[in-house]
């Protein structure tokens, strides 16, 4: 058979151009009527606050030309809210907070142009805006009046991190979470609750609080009032598992509502996340994640927890839901292995389903085109378990003889997982001929806290062993090629590449590395402040740890790598510095090691603009014909 004819190179239906052209959907959230929906879509390096009337009005663009929404602190994310008829966004560039009508008019900064905010909430009344702001390394929970007529002032201070404010219905309380290094926010946090105090003239003022959940081994996430302000919603992972409870503010009373092996929380790499949301009617819509698949549980009132997955047979990978304040209907990202992700809702309180919103791309590839992720699990090199997901090769038009080249696509993080959903990555080199499997290593998120914590001062251990003997594993069923193996991740997953192919040279084919770590001392001291003290938990606090830094850094051992190698750079990266990048490639160069090396101007970590991720994917499938399918 013609090698080419055999991987469909040039006839894979996914293409870098329509990549490419796919938008970025994310938060959507309703207005305080229940029936506006608005979210943000990003186009090329732009985003956009996108509204609809769910009632069957138009989609139409909400805000300026001259302004992209995208909130800067930490990661980002928490990019806008809806109340009242009024869009609250973060602008990129200037982080001011602006104030759009929905009924048209000029955006309106609300806030002055200093430090990075996130995660707008209006008060109940409207007349506060409670946010997430950081300015020179010191964050706080600020609130600032919504017409902008006060300078904003610090609601709470002192901690190094904040996030997810939440209003009472009352609007005297507030709840958010809060935690300090070295912790990451999976690690451990405090849930907060504090008593407002409203001094006539200003903004309001913080006049008490308290600690109802979490602590430093234990992580808080998503405090979510009752519309009736009764209680208060939220996650904890003190069980092993991330579980969702009912607080009673009244008396303090506490119910653990979900539990089994299954994640009902994930970990807070962004402001604004969601796992579970609070209907107008009463009812906690939830995702449960079990092995990288998802589907919603309904509990009501009495506690009672329902299965919804029935409901939308169509998703298994989940995100972002928000409730409507009026109805049992929720607003959410849904996806799968072979749909790309869509804005749908779903209303709890008929049988209908889901409806669609916003579509992502144009849909026009039929699933059977398509790799459908299936969950696998292996023992690893030291008698433990480890989990991914495997993506088989996909084509209905192309068949070989014997095992096909597998890619081992490496998540980033560390600390996170890659879950059954819409994987462009994934699909691009399946549609190719390649098979495809994603490890969800010791150190990952969504098989409980005790596998997460098995990367603590073991990175660049359990990941690259789990890479490889899940790709040994699928060479012994004969589901990939052992001579054509071949590792790619970005980030922490970049970081994953170099190592493994300083540890296991020759056992990969190649590799192509995004934006990775190469120097874990650099990574220590020029990062950003998210992620200053992250190395502690995942190689040991310095100096004490000198010798495992060293150890596990790539470019100290730079001469060990032998095999064909493309490495990606963001040129204005802060949290993988271009230096990490650059010092590893001079010694690549040096040796004479077959390497490529692209550099994208004005990108960051990890590729907004279209003609990037057009030319990303075009060189990708160039490097791996030159070096594995024809080598």
């Amino acid at each position: 058979m013609n090698e080419r004819r055999m991987f469909g190179l040039w006839d894979s239906p996914v293409t870098p151009k329509s990549l490419a052209a796919s938008l970025r959907l994310a938060e959507p959230t309703w207005d305080t009527d229940g029936q506006t929906l608005a979210w943000v879509e990003g186009r090329s390096d732009r985003g956009l606050i996108v509204v609809q009337d769910i009632a069957g009005g138009a989609i139409r663009d909400l805000t300026p030309g001259e302004l992209s929404v995208r909130a800067s602190v930490g990661y980002g994310g928490g990019d806008f809210t809806l109340a009242h008829g009024v869009a609250y966004f973060v602008a990129q560039g200037n982080q001011r907070i602006y104030r759009q009508e929905l009924a048209g008019g000029p955006a309106r900064p609300i806030t002055p142009a200093f430090g990075a905010a996130a995660h707008p909430v209006v008060s109940p009344d409207g007349r506060w805006l409670a946010f997430v702001h950081s300015y020179e390394d010191v964050d706080a929970i600020a609130v600032v009046d919504t017409e902008g007529r006060h300078w904003p002032a610090r609601l709470a201070s002192g901690r190094d991190f904040y996030m997810q404010p939440a209003w009472h219905p009352d609007g005297d309380r507030l709840a958010w979470v809060e935690w300090d290094h070295p912790n990451m926010p999976w690690d451990g946090t405090d849930l907060k609750l504090g008593q407002l105090a409203f001094p006539e003239g200003v903004p309001p003022a913080l006049a008490s609080s308290e600690t109802i959940a979490g602590g430093k081994q234990i992580a808080a996430y998503g405090p979510t009032f009752t519309h009736d302000g009764q209680a208060l919603v939220f996650a904890t992972d003190e069980t092993g598992w991330g579980q969702i409870y009912r607080r009673e503010l009244a008396t303090a009373a506490t119910k653990q509502l979900t539990s089994g092996e299954a994640e009902h929380a994930e970990p807070a790499w962004t402001q604004g996340m969601r796992r579970f949301a609070v209907t107008g009617g009463g009812r906690i819509i939830a995702i449960r994640n079990e092995r990288g698949f998802n589907r919603f549980v309904s509990i009501g009132p009495d506690g009672d927890v329902r299965d919804e997955g029935s409901r939308h047979p169509e998703y298994t990978a989940l995100a972002s839901p928000a409730a409507s304040p009026v109805h049992d209907r929720v607003a959410f990202l849904g996806a799968s292995g072979v749909q790309p992700p869509r804005v749908a809702t779903l209303d709890f309180a008929t049988e209908a389903p889901a409806e669609v919103r916003r579509r992502s791309d144009t849909e026009s590839i039929p699933a059977d085109a398509l790799s459908s992720p299936e969950a696998v699990s292996w023992t690893s090199f030291d008698a433990e378990e480890a989990h991914g997901l495997y993506f088989a090769p996909a084509s209905d038009g192309f068949e070989a003889e014997g095992a096909p080249p597998l890619i081992v696509l490496v998540h980033g993080g560390p600390t996170s997982q890659v879950q059954a959903g819409w994987n462009q990555q994934a699909q691009f080199f399946t549609t190719r001929g390649y098979a495809v499997l994603v490890p969800n290593y010791r150190g990952s998120t969504g098989y409980g806290r005790d596998y997460m914590l098995k990367l603590r001062e073991s990175w660049g251990v359990y990941d690259v062993q789990d890479a490889k003997t899940g790709a040994e594993m699928l060479a012994e069923r004969g589901l990939a090629d052992r001579s054509r193996l071949i590792i790619m991740g970005g980030s922490a997953g970049g970081y994953t590449v170099l190592q493994s192919l300083v540890d296991v040279p020759g056992f990969y084919k190649a590799g192509i590395c995004l934006y990775g770590i190469s120097n874990q001392f650099i990574l220590a001291s020029d990062t950003h402040k998210f992620e200053a003290r992250y190395s502690e938990s995942l190689l040991g606090p310095l100096p004490e740890a000198a010798a495992r830094y060293r150890d596990r850094s790539p470019l100290f051992h730079a001469e060990k790598i032998v095999d064909p190698v493309c490495i990606f750079q963001g040129d204005i990266d802060k949290v993988v510095p271009r230096e990490q990048s650059d010092a590893i490639v001079a010694s690549l160069r040096a040796r004479g090691v077959p390497h490529e090396y692209h550099v994208y101007e004005g990108e960051g970590h990890g590729w907004r603009k279209a003609e990037t991720i057009e030319d990303f994917y075009t060189k990708c499938d160039r490097f791996l014909r030159q070096h594995v399918l024809f080598a």
